[in-house]
């Protein structure tokens, strides 16, 4: 039986069919290549960066909604929110463009893109390269790269076409299997995702359990599923680097104090 993920799959191939009809593969990828030998070179890799050193490093969601939980802002002032991310402290934006599920859109990344500093990733359902040249034009740093939805072949060829414009990749995992196929492709970054395909179920539990598989040298980040500082520092204890949250802070009246609250040495450090 299909999952909602082989659902969002097949829209994103035909959200892309239809693209394609009014701005052709060739065209859109010349102009992210133009883009980026036009870009400074300490552009490139820029959410990379902005994930290493030490400590815990945040990726906040600006969603509107969700497959799982349907609307979750009806009230979405997406440029507030990344403002206000950005102000307190977030390493990283991750910004919803699929529209159907989510309620995303183009715009929302280039919007956002635009007016913070730090680096967006486009959150989508990447099934072709055109989506990752799309990505690179929308102001995006960062596209995921989902093992569930595409075979090694193309996570290869993904994985090189966004290393090619500068663009890092977020190769998403749920199991063993998926976490040695992302490793295999020479992925940098490795998301663990915790959420259940099947049963929409989330369990930290499946990131502290994969983290023994993914070399010190790759970018290790937990998705889905943490509520709060109690979260943020059994993870941090087992070695991970980044956390993505979405919906804890979309539903938070208050999104810059609780990650402040998230992210606050004194927080964290209790529980590690």
């Amino acid at each position: 039986m299909a999952t909602i993920l082989d659902r969002l799959a097949a829209h994103a191939v035909e959200r892309v069919a239809q693209k394609k009809k009014t701005v052709s593969l060739e065209e859109i990828r010349e102009k992210a290549a133009a883009l980026y030998r036009d870009q400074p070179a300490d552009a490139a890799f820029a959410f990379e960066r902005a994930l290493s050193g030490e400590g815990m490093h945040f990726i906040c969601e600006c969603k509107k909604a969700s497959p799982s939980k349907g609307l979750i802002a009806p009230d979405f002032p997406y440029l507030e929110i990344a403002r206000s991310y950005q102000a307190a402290g977030a390493s990283a934006i991750s910004v919803l463009t699929e529209p159907r599920w989510f309620l995303g859109a183009d715009r929302f990344l280039q919007e956002i893109a635009a007016e913070v500093t730090i680096p967006c990733l486009r959150k989508d359902f990447t099934v072709d390269p055109y989506m990752i040249y799309e990505a690179k034009l929308l102001g995006a740093s960062a596209v995921l790269l989902i093992c569930a939805i595409l075979d090694d072949g193309q996570l290869a060829q993904y994985l090189e076409t966004a290393h090619s414009l500068g663009l890092s990749a977020l190769v998403e995992a749920h199991d063993e299997s998926e976490v040695h196929r992302a490793l295999a492709v020479g992925a940098r970054i490795i998301g663990v995702n915790n959420r259940d395909l099947h049963t929409f179920e989330v369990d930290i539990n499946n990131s502290v359990r994969l983290r023994s598989l993914v070399p010190a040298d790759c970018i290790y980040v937990s998705e889905s599923g943490i509520r709060n500082a109690d979260d943020v520092g059994v993870l941090y204890r087992n070695g991970t680097n980044a956390v993505l949250i979405g919906e804890t802070l979309m539903r938070s009246p208050d999104k810059s104090t609780l990650l402040r609250e998230l992210r606050s040495k004194e927080e964290v450090g209790n529980h590690v």
